[in-house]
Order: C-alpha cells, then structure tokens, then sequence
C-alpha cells in the first residue's frame, strides 16, 4: 500500500473557509498548430474557468521556441523546453546551447517534455537512440536545476530503470501517467510527482483511477496534454486548458474531496515542483 493518507489529506480536507476556485494547467501544447487562431481565446476560456496558470511543453526546439514566446505573450503562462522522444536524434552542442539559453528564463520551469516512447517505435537501435537522447536531457537538466517533465509511453521499466541510475535528485514529473499501483509505488519512492489527465475519465481508466485513488495528494498533479485526450464530457472536441476541471472533478469524485480541496492541493502541488508565482 502507499503511505497512509491521513496526514496528507488532512492538510487539505480543512473545515476553514475555501479560496477561490484555482487551477493548473501543469502539461499542454498551446503552441501547438490547433491553436495557431485562438491562443488568446484559449487563454480567456482557461482563466473563466479558474485555470490560473498553464505550461506549454515543447517537444521540439521550433516548439520549445514558440512555448518561451507564449510565456512572454500571456500572464499566467509558463514553459517547458525540451525534445520528445518521438523526435529523437542525437542532440549537438549547438541544440545544448540552445536549451542552457532558454533555462535562464524566468518563464522557463523544466526541461520537458522528454522521455521514452516505445508504442511507436519497436526497433531496437531507435529505442536506444531514446534512451540515450533521454540521459542526455536528465544531464542537462541536473546541470540547469531544472525539474523534468517526463513522457513514458509503454516504457515503464526503461524509465524507471534510468531515472534509479540517473534521475537521482532531480525533480520530476511523470506526466499523463499510464502504469500500474506497483509501478506508481516505485515512481514515488524516488519522490516523482504524478500528471494524470482526460484518461483518467474514460470507461476504461480502472487503472488509473486505483493509482488516484491511493497515492498521497501531495504528488498529483493536473493536467489537459491539450490538444489531445479530452475529458469526458468534451471527448470528440479538441482539449484545452480549460478542460483541466473535469480532470480536477474525477480527482475529486475518486478521493471524495471537495473540488476546492482538490484545486488548492493541485496546485500547490504545482508550485512546488515547478516553482511558479
């Protein structure tokens, strides 16, 4: 079993009077092409609904480049920098240089998103590439101190296998996680926080909804991966910030909590790993 929850949830389970309801949106792809018309838009519909903060996720360093530019564009918004493992190749001095540069920004809160990615990719020399080009970001990351914004897609062992060898001390985020209690239990004895988002609504999210449901509040996170995956009861349309609530009320649906409980642990939660204002 994960650690008992009392003390934990007590911290947010307070008879004080609540705050306003505030979220965020700590995984999305503003920069990405579905939103080229209606960033602004995107943003607004976000801050309506309580969504006080977003963090744009490159994937590659054209996309890395336009998440540090929406950061300057918009209150609120944040940026991760980084290349995907699905964009893997061997990263050179100069794409080093450029990712050191981007770190010095104060809009700038990770390297991410980065990672393992084996749904795609079942040939062993590219899934080597990955795992390489992953160490390579961890490095950078230790040397930057920066969090990392972890993409594990069918990867579970080979993540967690690194992150034991070489992760240690740096703070991370398994972001839209997709494994089992047993694995969760190994991601959080090395102190990693847990991104989960529209999945978690779905018919088939058992088990995903076990892992919310017994791991300790203070490692959970909220997020939309927006375009992608939207929540039910926005599945068919295309995912924004914004819908980050009704990943927040499924959180608090499976925990019995309050969805103020909820968005103020969340949050915190993203604060404290991303360092946000």
């Amino acid at each position: 079993m994960f650690a008992p929850k009392s003390g934990r949830d007590a911290a947010i389970s307070s008879t004080e009077p609540q705050p306003l309801l505030e979220l965020v949106d700590t995984h999305t792809h503003l920069n990405d092409a579905k939103f080229a018309d209606d960033v602004a838009d995107a943003v607004a519909r976000a801050r309506a609904a309580g969504v006080t903060r977003m963090i744009n996720m490159g994937d590659t360093l054209e996309s890395s480049a336009q998440a540090v530019a929406l950061a300057h564009a918009y209150d609120g918004l944040f940026a991760g920098v980084g290349i995907h493992p699905e964009e893997a190749r061997a990263l050179t001095a100069e794409d080093d240089e450029q990712l050191s540069s981007w770190a010095k920004d104060d809009r700038v809160v990770c390297i991410g998103e980065i990672g393992l990615d084996y749904y795609w990719v079942k040939d062993a020399p590219t899934r080597e590439l990955q795992r390489r080009m992953f160490i390579h970001q961890l490095d950078l990351a230790r040397q930057l101190h920066l969090p990392v914004c972890i993409h594990d897609r069918d990867a579970h062992a080979d993540t967690l296998a690194i992150l034991k060898k070489e992760g240690q001390g740096i703070p991370t985020v398994l972001h839209c996680y997709s494994g089992s209690v047993e694995m969760a239990r190994e991601f959080l004895k090395l102190g990693c926080y847990l991104g989960v988002d529209g999945p978690l609504t779905f018919k088939n999210a058992a088990k995903t909804v076990n892992v919310v449901r017994e791991m300790p509040m203070d490692r959970l996170l909220v997020e939309t991966d927006a375009p992608y995956m939207a929540p039910v009861p926005m599945r068919g349309r295309r995912n924004e910030p914004a819908f980050v609530r009704f990943v927040a009320e499924k959180v608090a649906e499976i925990r019995a909590l309050s969805l103020s409980e909820v968005a103020r642990q969340t949050t915190a939660n993203a604060c404290a790993i991303y360092g946000l204002t």
